[in-house]
C-alpha cells in the first residue's frame, strides 16, 4: 500500500509549462532558470519574466517561425547566443529590459528585419556597435536608457531610417559627436535626460529635422550654440531644466511647451526679449528664477519677462 501512494503522488510540477496549440506564453517564476521548451510553432508572444535565468541556448527559439513578440525582461541575463534570433525572422518586438548584458553579439539582428521595438533599458550596456542596427531599417523605437555608455559614435545609427523614438537618457554621455544622429531623419522624439552633457555641436539636431519632443534636462549645460534649435521647426516640446544654463537658445517652432526651471538664469535683455518674442508656454515657472543681476534675483523669469519696465 505504502508503495502504490508513492507511485499516485505527484513529483513537483515543472514551472511554466506550455500549452499545445497556444499562441501565447507567459511565465512569471522566480524560480525558473533555463528557458522553457515544447512551446508549440502557434506561438506568436512569449514572455519570460522576473525569473532566475542567466543565460539561452542558441536552439532556444528553434521552431518558432511565426514568433512576433519576445518579452524577457528582469531576468539576469548576462549574454546572449548570436544565432539566438535566427529561427524568428517575423519578430517585432524584443524587450530585454533590466537584465546584466554589457555586450551584444555582432550579429545578433542579422535575422531580424522587421524588428520595429527594440528595448535594451536598464543593463551594462558600455559601447554601440555598428553591427546591431545593420539590419533594422524598419526599427521604429529604440530604448538605451540606463545603461553605462559615454558615447554615441558618429554614423551609428545610420541605417534607422525608420526610428520615430530613441531614448539615451540616463546615461555616461558628456557630449553628443557630430554625426551621432546622422540618419535619423523621422525621429521625432529624443531623450537625452540625466546624462553629463556640458557641451553641445551647433550641428547637434541638424539630422533630426522632424523632432517634435526633445528632453534634456539634468545634464551638466552651460552654453547652448547660437543657432543649435534652428532645425527643429515641428519641436513641440522642450525640456532643459536642471541644467547651468544663464543664456537661452530656442527654435522658430510655434507653440512650444518649454522648460527652463531650475537653471541659473540671468534676467537681462537678452533672455527676457527672447522669452517675448517666442512666447513659449513655460512649465515649471515657480522654479524658473533670476540669478542674476542683483536687483531680480529671486524673481520669477515669466512675470520679469512680462514687466513692461525691463528697459530692453
Amino acid at each position: 500500500l505504502s508503495l502504490l501512494l508513492v507511485l499516485l503522488v505527484p513529483g513537483p510540477a515543472t514551472p511554466c509549462s506550455p500549452q499545445p496549440n497556444a499562441t501565447h506564453f507567459i511565465c512569471t517564476e522566480p524560480t525558473l532558470s533555463t528557458f522553457p521548451t515544447g512551446l508549440p510553432p502557434t506561438t506568436l508572444a512569449i514572455s519570460v519574466e522576473f525569473t532566475a535565468m542567466t543565460t539561452l541556448l542558441p536552439t532556444a527559439l528553434d521552431g518558432l517561425l511565426q514568433l512576433e513578440e519576445l518579452h524577457l525582461s528582469s531576468n539576469r541575463l548576462t549574454t546572449l547566443p548570436e544565432p539566438l534570433l535566427h529561427p524568428v525572422p517575423t519578430l517585432r518586438v524584443l524587450d530585454l529590459t533590466d537584465n546584466l548584458l554589457a555586450d551584444l553579439p555582432s550579429g545578433i539582428f542579422n535575422a531580424t528585419s522587421h524588428l520595429q521595438h527594440l528595448v535594451l533599458r536598464g543593463n551594462r550596456l558600455w559601447a554601440l556597435q555598428p553591427s546591431w542596427f545593420q539590419h533594422l531599417a524598419q526599427l521604429q523605437w529604440l530604448n538605451l536608457a540606463a545603461n553605462a555608455l559615454t558615447e554615441v559614435p558618429p554614423g551609428v545609427f545610420l541605417p534607422l531610417s525608420s526610428l520615430r523614438s530613441l531614448d539615451l537618457s540616463h546615461n555616461h554621455l558628456a557630449t553628443l559627436a557630430p554625426g551621432a544622429l546622422a540618419g535619423l531623419e523621422a525621429l521625432e522624439r529624443l531623450d537625452l535626460e540625466g546624462n553629463r552633457l556640458g557641451t553641445l555641436s551647433p550641428t547637434t539636431f541638424a539630422p533630426v529635422p522632424a523632432l517634435r519632443l526633445l528632453f534634456l534636462q539634468d545634464n551638466e549645460l552651460q552654453v547652448l550654440p547660437t543657432g543649435i534649435f534652428v532645425p527643429l521647426r515641428h519641436l513641440l516640446v522642450l525640456d532643459l531644466a536642471g541644467n547651468r544654463l544663464q543664456a537661452l537658445e530656442l527654435p522658430t517652432s510655434p507653440g512650444l511647451d518649454l522648460d527652463i526651471s531650475s537653471n541659473p538664469w540671468a534676467c537681462e535683455c537678452p533672455l527676457l526679449a527672447l522669452l517675448r518674442r517666442a512666447s513659449p508656454r513655460l512649465t515649471a515657472t515657480r522654479d524658473t528664477l533670476c540669478t542674476s543681476p542683483t536687483h531680480r534675483q529671486g524673481q520669477e523669469v515669466a512675470a520679469v519677462s512680462r514687466a513692461g519696465d525691463t528697459g530692453c
